[in-house]
């Protein structure tokens, strides 16, 4: 791309397939899944590292997962690596519509890497300094090389510590420096709400599984959601009716929580269109019975406490949306992060959800609102939090340079207080203060939720407020094409709370996207030659809006010892070219996808060419009553499948990461030969 044209010069990138002439009598080729068209030209643009995707040398970008969000769009989460290592904090995010078009790209700041991948210091005592960092040590993983990116990026060990400190619980990561022994940083999965909302919603409906006489309380539909006891096991019963409505009877307690997940369920799925808690189709367990004054989530399953006066189980819709509002966080790309800044945005992510619960369940006993934890008076003294005014348990209202060192909870002020603006309005009731005199007009909590789920979905791991600005803009664009009026909510609601404008922030025209563009297809789209020998194929541009351009060719992707020529090298749109592919007699035997790029004045589009050296023959596939893994089905935890020859058990959430490549290590585990 010739033009200063910053993210437009991705915008346009675009992975496109050429049609070949079908026989009357053939059946038409089965249409490509946008899904899969998205998450094609997103890997394109993480492997040619575009725009904020720019890697050094022996880095790589492993897609973890694609997530649908609005306006078609959809969006790819990578994990970096260097050298095979996992870059902690080098995450990133490309964002692409169904048609296979590049629409923006986000990564986690690092600055260039250039460690050593040998560590000095031996794993043994990596694992007692992480230790020592907890009070009481329940579980600590083995210390596993990883590079802690960053201003000064380091090689480190990563050691997870569960147990207690000064009685709260936690599950730390603990970053110990390869070779001083020094620990570098600590992120703690688990995510203390201090918050509560302790009502009963009366008799409701809950989902359980069973039949007869033998009944539990494990939702038949909904993968991973599941009530029990502290420590113990999932609630049995011989009939399905359950708990007796009183604020001490602990069954009572998981009856409220899975109303309030399945309802959280619910909403995620026909308001913001997300595919259960995890975005995968996945939920996470809850335990009730925690001996605390408390409520967290610890990174991979929810519990909740009591009030002060152990009158109320913790386990109100509020309490219950915000605690698996950190497991959406944790699930989005980014995941949970680290520093008060980043999480006061994760707590406020989880306030954000209990609202959107609640307005989605509409429950008659417990009215829809903007506080929280009015109802479980946790500790004798009302609310916890208020979204539509903050200051008044004395947290802040509006961003300041003092965000990043203020406590998270506390630090959840500026986005709880933007999102009421954004949804309700400065003069709604009550009525909200803004921090720089303006009034805002609201446009409703469901739109609201969409803008702000989707610019969730560009979190990278150094999320931070101005980060959420321009994300939630960008969203307010792409979801409401052709209307200003939530960019313009949005962005008042954003100036309101002092969080100020990004540079290469989006404006609104109110007109829909416009302009020169093109398509670019090959044909033939394989071909199969011996060490030595050529291939050749048409490459064709068609108008497909505006007027001409000037379209750039070249060829990236080609096997050792080839070479690639156009003829001519440059083409107006609606023109061809011949591209001749050169092997030589060293090249290896196997296949090669190479990309045709189109470098257009105005947009850029790529398509793929199977270049096939010798006999490409694949290694064998598949296991004996085992799913043969595919690239466009979304992966949870534990799920197994066959490829190339083996067995894999999944580790993490992903779409697209193939069990075996260098890079998988974040997401698949070998089971051996099958």
């Amino acid at each position: 791309m010739r033009s200063p044209r910053g993210l437009a010069a991705i915008a346009g990138l675009a992975l496109t397939f050429a049609v070949p002439a079908i026989p009357a009598a053939a059946a038409p080729a089965p249409a490509v899944p946008p899904e899969a068209l998205a998450a094609r030209a997103a890997d394109q643009a993480a492997l040619n590292g575009a725009d904020r995707l720019a890697k050094g040398a022996g880095e790589a970008f492993v897609r973890t997962g694609v997530t649908p969000g609005g306006g078609g769009l959809y969006y790819a989460s990578y994990q970096r690596t260097y050298h095979g290592l996992p870059v902690v904090g080098g995450d990133a995010v490309v964002v692409a519509d169904g048609a296979g078009r590049v629409r923006g790209t986000e990564a986690a700041h690092t600055a260039p890497i250039a460690v050593g991948t040998q560590a000095t210091l031996n794993a043994e005592q990596a694992g007692k300094i992480a230790r020592g960092k907890v009070s009481t040590v329940d579980t600590a993983t083995s210390p596993k090389l990883v590079v802690l990116a960053g201003d000064a990026p380091k090689l480190a060990y990563e050691v997870v510590v569960s147990g207690h400190n000064g009685g709260h619980p936690t599950k730390l990561h603990v970053f110990v420096d390869s070779a001083t022994g020094a620990v570098l940083d600590t992120r703690d999965d688990v995510r203390e709400a201090g918050t509560g909302n302790s009502y009963y919603a009366g008799t409701v409906a809950i989902d359980t599984s069973g039949s007869g006489s033998s009944y539990s309380m494990t939702d038949p539909g909904r993968r991973g959601i599941a009530c029990g006891r502290e420590g113990g096991s999932i609630f049995t019963k011989s009939s399905n009716t359950w708990g007796n409505g009183s604020g001490t009877d602990l069954e009572t307690g998981c009856v409220d929580t899975l109303y309030s997940v399945q309802t959280e369920w619910k909403m995620l799925n026909d308001w913001l269109g997300r595919n259960g808690i995890d975005g995968a189709g996945g939920g996470f367990r809850a335990s009730v019975g925690l001996n605390d004054v408390n409520a967290y989530w610890d990174g991979s399953s929810t519990h909740f406490g009591h009030s002060q006066d152990n009158q109320r189980q913790a386990t109100p819709m509020d309490v219950v949306g915000h605690e698996f509002g950190h497991a959406i966080f944790q699930t989005t790309p980014g995941g949970a992060g680290s520093g008060n800044e980043n999480g006061g945005l994760n707590e406020s992510t989880g306030d954000i959800f209990g609202a959107l619960t609640e307005y989605y369940a509409n429950n008659p006993k417990d009215r829809p609102d903007f506080t929280v934890g009015e109802g479980v008076n946790l500790v004798g003294q009302g609310p916890i939090r208020y979204m539509y005014n903050p200051s008044q348990v004395g947290d802040p209202n509006c961003y300041s340079s003092s965000i990043p060192s203020t406590e998270v909870h506390a630090a959840a002020g500026p986005q709880n207080h933007w999102f009421y603006l954004l949804s309700q309005g400065s003069n709604a009731s009550p009525a909200s203060p803004t921090c720089n005199g303006s009034t805002v007009t609201g446009i409703g909590i469901q739109k609201a939720g969409k803008i702000f789920y989707n610019g969730l979905l560009k979190k990278t791991s150094s999320w931070n407020h101005r980060a959420a600005r321009k994300a939630t803009l960008e969203a307010a664009i792409a979801l409401f094409p052709g209307s200003c009026t939530e960019f313009a909510a949005t962005k008042a609601a954003w100036d309101a709370v002092s969080v100020a404008a990004v540079s290469g922030e989006p404006t609104c025209s109110g007109q829909p996207p416009a302009g020169n563009d093109y398509s670019l297809t090959l044909s033939p789209t394989s071909a199969s030659v011996q060490p030595g020998q050529s291939a050749t194929t048409t490459v064709t541009t068609r108008i497909t809006s505006g007027t001409a351009q000037a379209v750039q060719l070249l060829a990236t992707g080609l096997p050792e010892g080839a070479k690639a020529t156009f003829n001519p090298a440059s083409v107006q749109s609606g023109g061809t070219a011949t591209l001749t592919i050169t092997t030589s007699a060293t090249t290896p035997q196997g296949t090669s996808q190479v990309t045709v790029t189109g470098d257009g004045t105005d947009a850029d589009h790529t398509a793929q060419f199977s270049l096939t050296v010798g006999t490409g023959t694949p290694p064998p596939t598949g296991c004996d009553g085992i799913g043969e893994w595919d690239s466009a089905k979304a992966y949870a935890p534990n799920d197994v499948v066959g490829h190339n020859g083996h067995k894999w058990t999944s580790l993490w959430y992903s779409t697209g990461a193939e069990p075996g490549a260098p890079t998988s290590w974040a997401v698949w585990s070998d089971s051996g030969a099958c």
